[in-house]
């Protein structure tokens, strides 16, 4: 296959060359640029010389139609600018910001704060959250894949609510990333000196990814409850881990959460249920695409807490977008996504 990659210097889109060249179906990968054309890209990243020594090239929407698949890994509000003319012209799209994932315009301008994308390209776009719309993914020409923080939190609740395990309105999520999910434009926040040896909680109940949350436990488990989601940045590169906790439906037990995590996810590689732990934490799919769910009933207060952990930037980002690739083309869904997790 022939891949372009709008948005390459940025983390995601090193995650995607990185994982790409290591896809067995992957030809050729050309990097695409708004403002840096002609810069060789291994000048700007020591560490792909030798690996990908490729000037960037421009942003050219009939040279882009002739690509079997195109990335688009940009902060929001471009793609809704870049990939509405592509939709139909030839090459898959998935758009890796938050331009398509909201299919009501107006949740759009209120949590983003940006235009949003014309209707019927919004129409068109899939969410890719890959193991619970795997159908849609595969006739799609515009993916929407997801944020890194609901891939976390949807992986693990969906499931329980919808066996109606759990109360989704009285769903609570803490979750927590590692600075790259803010990405590589620096800012006070990222400042090493404002994150280092400091968790700070952040854009509290005004983070954009709650009607995402929201928006896809109505599509695939049939609630309409609002959730509490609060976030927090923590001193560490790559990772998230998201705690939920909601009220159990009276006389369900800790087996059958585990149950119903383990029979949806059954045929799924990426998802790993972890039943008995003492010690569940980031590094364990650090530089990987595999997202580890594990789930507690407290018999005192007949809640629930599940856990997840996911790297922010492979199942959170470029692992997700290439695994919904894989779907679009009919592959199996773990080529070039085989790596061990990077423990230490």
């Amino acid at each position: 296959m022939k891949v372009g990659i709008i948005g390459a210097t940025g983390y995601g889109g090193l995650e995607l060359i990185r994982l790409l060249h290591n896809h067995q179906e992957v030809e050729n990968i050309d990097l695409f640029t708004s403002s840096e054309e002609g810069i060789q890209f291994s000048n700007k990243y020591t560490h792909l010389m030798n690996i990908h020594d490729q000037p960037l090239l421009k942003i050219e929407n009939d040279k882009l139609a002739n690509y079997d698949v195109i990335f688009t890994s940009t902060p929001s509000g471009v793609s809704t600018e870049l990939l509405p003319p592509l939709i139909g012209a030839g090459p898959k799209l998935i758009d890796l910001s938050g331009d398509f994932r909201l299919k009501d315009a107006t949740e759009y301008v209120q949590w983003y704060k940006k235009t949003p994308a014309p209707p019927e390209a919004i129409a068109k776009s899939v969410y890719g959250l890959t193991e619970w719309n795997e159908e849609a993914i595969q006739q799609a020409q515009l993916i929407a894949n997801p944020g890194c923080y609901p891939t976390a939190v949807l992986l693990s609740v969906l499931p329980l609510i919808k066996e109606n395990l759990i109360d989704a309105s009285g769903l609570v999520i803490d979750a927590k990333s590692g600075i790259s999910g803010a990405g590589n434009k620096p800012n006070q926040m990222t400042h090493f000196s404002e994150t280092n040896e400091n968790t700070a909680i952040y854009k509290i109940h005004e983070h954009q990814h709650i009607p995402e949350i929201e928006q896809a436990i109505s599509n695939f488990a049939g609630k309409t409850s609002p959730v509490t989601f609060t976030t927090h940045l923590v001193p560490m590169t790559r990772g998230i881990i998201s705690t939920s906790y909601a009220p159990v439906t009276s006389g369900v037990t800790e087996q059958q959460l585990t149950n119903a995590l383990e029979e949806t996810y059954a045929n799924h590689p990426f998802v790993r249920i972890i039943k008995e732990t003492n010690k569940f934490g980031t590094n364990q799919v650090y530089g990987s695409n595999f997202c580890d769910i594990h789930v507690r009933l407290d018999p005192r207060t007949n809640r629930a807490t599940i856990v997840s952990v996911i790297d922010n930037l492979v199942k959170g980002a470029a692992g997700q977008a290439i695994q919904n690739m894989n779907v679009q083309f009919g592959l199996d869904q773990m080529t070039g996504l085989q790596q061990v997790p990077l423990f230490i």
